[in-house]
């Protein structure tokens, strides 16, 4: 792990998302927020509720990563089992965390029912990461930030999170829009501005569809030095424009 780019994973937890029931837009949220912050997302795994499978993959995340977030399964129903499997992946016991439960109490009053009390359960060592949405606390253990699958609850918990992390150098990008013309009429030009730039990365995302309308292609270029980007795509515009090939570089949003 470098430490001018912290790295970060995330693990989906749950069986809807596997069976299709749910479609999972956390990844696409927390990708943004730790580009925001100069933090490389390396990898995303899904699993379903089934404990060895969270434990195993967790401890492999954890082990390869600066950071590590979950999301899903800390809810009050029986198949919510995500706090027992971290706590099973870092060895600690799962307790009924004061702070969790004090929350909970305000929050429910009389109706805190057995299913809910499960929600105060966290590994022990572990810290709450605040829900501003529904109360029901996440945590942190280690290196590893469990949050809720609801995305607007999930987006909430981010807030408390972000002052937790070790955070880098912001990534740049700048995309030269190539219109007219495939993918592969321009995948040696895209190639030679990679091997003269090895600082940064160039990427390349075709659009259209042959037989109906606009076809073309974004060609991207990302790093952490937003000059040497913004020089490379001006490079490959001109690169572009000189081959007949029609191109642009958007306005920024």
């Amino acid at each position: 792990m470098s430490d001018a780019s912290p790295t970060a994973a995330v693990l989906i937890i749950g069986d809807e998302v596997l069976s299709g029931r749910t479609q999972d837009t956390n990844l696409n949220t927390i990708a943004r927020f730790l580009g925001a912050l100069g933090i490389d997302l390396l990898e995303a795994r899904t699993v379903g509720d089934r404990k060895a499978q969270i434990v195993e993959n967790l401890n492999a995340l954890r082990a390869s990563h600066d950071h590590v977030f979950t999301t899903g399964g800390i809810g009050p129903t029986h198949d919510d089992i995500t706090a027992d499997a971290v706590a099973t992946a870092f060895g600690v016991e799962l307790l009924e965390h004061p702070g969790a439960l004090a929350i909970l109490e305000r929050r429910y009053g009389d109706e805190l029912n057995a299913p809910r009390r499960r929600m105060a359960r966290i590994p022990d060592g572990g810290s709450l990461i605040a829900n501003p949405v529904t109360d029901a606390p996440g945590f942190q253990i280690g290196n590893v930030f469990v949050m809720a699958g609801v995305p607007r609850i999930m987006s909430a918990m981010l807030e408390d999170v972000a002052p937790r992390l070790r955070t880098g150098a912001v990534v740049h990008s700048r995309t030269v829009r190539v219109t007219g013309v495939g993918e592969g009429d321009v995948a040696d030009m895209l190639t030679a501005a990679a091997r003269a730039h090895h600082d940064l990365s160039f990427g390349s995302y075709p659009f259209g569809a042959g037989a109906v309308g606009e076809i073309g292609t974004n060609l991207v270029v990302r790093g952490r030095d937003g000059g040497a980007v913004e020089a490379a795509a001006q490079a490959l515009l001109k690169a572009l424009e000189l081959a007949g090939i029609e191109a642009r570089i958007p306005a920024r949003a």
